[in-house]
């Protein structure tokens, strides 16, 4: 564009389209009633015919204009009243953020562009202005000395900021982050542009409250009105988007002269962002979420997981040098405050968790993410892997060489091959021990707890029942090396045991989170955004069951190295839950764990267990 005022010029040339659009659509639902008009002002006046023929197109034309009409006033009534999509964020008031509003103040006056009228942040990292003048999102306001029948002072757009933009970026990338996203409330400002661009939500809105209507006596008029509007739309989809595109290139034009250079580099601090954001979702809040608790300060998070990913990563050096510098999260009155409730939101909007904390919904540090999530994830799933094989189908296992005779005068008779059917379920932090047989004392109580044993009935020459394989990594492995069908069978059984617990789940969050509770808290989705379900944003696709058992069983070889090796839980900024042994991260499991699941070879495995010092036979703490 050769100057701001030409992009506009071009915007509003396309908005002119969208509303000549509105205008033929009502003209054809008031061309009916102009047709009867016509006819009835022609009998009156005595120019058309009083014949019988005439005074049936009448009542014809006549019906037909009282239908179009009701059909017209029911369309327009339900794009007046569906409310636009907003959104999901947090909104942040001049009094928690007075420098920030003061940064975007004097950046408008800059670009002598109008400022935006509130400011809002959200777990995303993108920035935009969003039109929030609907009367459904808030009362409307009014200037001073205006009557009531007057009409309302158009309102500028809200500026929604991707929340990790305050903690990653320095006060002054900021700044030329949003010289452009704040440069677009020049043309969002023009009547025409504002006018097509309701339009254009109001008919998005009503397409959403038509997919929402289920009863028939409800959903059928709604189902005309969302034809309508999905007529409309089509019709004017492309003018819509050539018009955005020339806002966006008018603002971008207005935006050169405010901080060309460090546009530049904030440019490159966005995609770094992203990739940071992205992968402390994945990796590191998805397992606390779905343990049920989510991480208070995920935002902080970012600055971490980008620092590692510096250290890491050559082409990312030097970005971390930046941190000396003003970070943007410092324009803010309290910080920790806003970083938990953009925390809250992005669980609310990835992982579908409920819309306030509670007993099964509770924050976690940093500082104790490691114990309180990672340990637990791996006896957990641990815990899970155990329950699959207890109720495995009988299926007969080697069994160990014959034990040296015994004197003759105590024959043992030889106990039957085991199998995990015969296993019963145990409960969370059991610890199976050895049983003495029915004939000899106890020499101590078990680790457990005392315990009572039981006197001998019938022939002591009967045999005690075997006792049941503990909660050991050398169960799991004896299992997946039995045959070449095991990890099928163990991966098929343990998928439906996370889908079953996944919709159990699914239930409990739909039970608990509404939107009403949303608007409650001061989150506001519209029509045809929270009504489909939660997550909005689903990060990961269902596991596959070679997956699952590939992390089931890594989880349970992190609780053998635990609890016999001493190893520790960890946390990986960049991967999620890691083992420490020494204080040092092991990444050389994941090889080895797969050659046991896809393979059924337990050597390699074997071989990383004894370099570590991990004892497969001892039992793990379950949870």
């Amino acid at each position: 564009m050769a100057s701001p005022e030409t992009g506009v010029l071009a915007a509003r040339a396309r908005a002119l389209a969208v509303l000549r659009i509105r205008s033929t659509a009502l003209a054809v639902a008031l061309l009916p009633a102009a047709v009867a008009v016509v006819l009835l002002a022609g009998r009156a006046t005595g120019h058309l015919g009083a014949g019988p023929g005439w005074d049936l197109a009448r009542w014809i034309v006549g019906g037909l204009a009282v239908l179009s009409l009701l059909l017209a006033a029911l369309v327009a009534v339900v794009v007046a009243r569906a409310r636009p999509a907003l959104s999901p964020s947090v909104p942040i008031s001049e009094k928690s953020a007075p420098d920030l509003y003061r940064l975007v103040r004097d950046l408008a006056d800059r670009l002598e562009v109008p400022a935006p009228s509130a400011i809002a942040l959200t777990p995303d990292c993108d920035s935009w202005l969003e039109d929030r003048t609907h009367r459904a999102h808030g009362p409307p306001r009014r200037a001073k000395g205006r009557a009531d029948g007057e009409r309302r002072v158009p309102e500028a757009p809200v500026l929604v900021i991707g929340s990790p933009f305050l903690w990653w970026m320095r006060v002054a990338e900021l700044r030329a982050l949003l010289a452009p996203v704040v440069a677009g409330t020049g043309p969002s400002a023009h009547p025409d542009i504002a006018a097509a661009r309701r339009f254009i939500r109001g008919l998005d809105a009503a397409v959403a409250v038509s997919a929402r209507a289920r009863r028939p006596v409800r959903g059928l008029p709604l189902r005309f009105v969302g034809r309508v509007a999905r007529l409309l739309l089509r019709a004017g989809r492309e003018h819509a988007t050539i018009m955005e595109r020339a806002v966006a290139a008018a603002a971008s034009e207005r935006a050169q002269t405010v901080d060309y250079g460090l546009r530049i580099v904030a440019q490159e601090q966005v995609g770094l962002a992203y990739a940071g954001w992205d992968r402390l979702l994945t990796r590191v809040a998805l397992p606390a979420w779905r343990m049920g608790r989510w991480p208070s300060r995920l935002d902080a998070g970012v600055v971490s997981a980008l620092t590692e990913l510096s250290r890491r990563d050559r082409l990312a050096d030097g970005f971390a040098s930046r941190l000396g510098e003003r970070p943007a999260c410092d324009l803010l009155e309290e910080p920790g405050a806003i970083d938990r409730a953009a925390s809250l939101l992005a669980a609310r909007l990835f992982h579908g968790g409920p819309a306030e904390p509670g007993p099964d919904w509770s924050p976690v540090g940093w500082n104790q993410y490691p114990e309180e999530v990672v340990d637990r994830k791996w006896r957990l799933e641990a815990a899970r892997l155990h329950r699959v094989l207890d109720n495995l189908p009988a299926t007969a296992l080697p069994v160990a060489p014959p034990a040296p005779a015994a004197p003759a005068q105590n024959p043992a008779p030889a106990a039957p091959p085991l199998s995990y059917a015969r296993t019963a379920a145990r409960t969370p932090g059991h610890h199976p021990t050895e049983r003495p047989p029915a004939d000899e004392p106890a020499t101590g109580p078990p680790a457990d707890g005392p315990a009572t044993v039981p006197p001998a009935t019938g022939r002591r020459d009967e045999q005690p029942p075997a006792p049941a394989p503990g909660p050991t990594l050398a169960r799991v492995i004896d299992r997946l090396t039995h045959d070449a069908c095991a990890g099928d069978l163990v991966a098929a059984r343990l998928g439906a045991e996370v889908e079953r617990e996944e919709r159990e789940e699914a239930a409990r969050q739909a039970a608990r989170g509404t939107s009403q509770q949303d608007a409650a808290i001061g989150v506001a989705w519209g029509d045809g955004m929270a009504e489909g379900g939660l997550p909005l944003f689903p990060l990961q696709p269902p596991r596959t069951g070679r997956e699952l058992l590939a992390d089931h069983v890594t989880a349970m070889v992190c609780c053998a190295a635990v609890d016999t090796a001493g190893a520790t839980p960890g946390l990986d900024w960049l991967d999620g839950p890691a083992l420490l042994v020494d204080g040092a991260r092991r990444s050389d499991l994941g090889r080895p764990v797969l050659s046991l699941v896809d393979d059924g070879d337990a050597e390699p495995l074997r071989g990383w267990l004894t370099t570590i010092g991990v004892r497969p036979e001892k039992p793990v703490r379950l949870v």
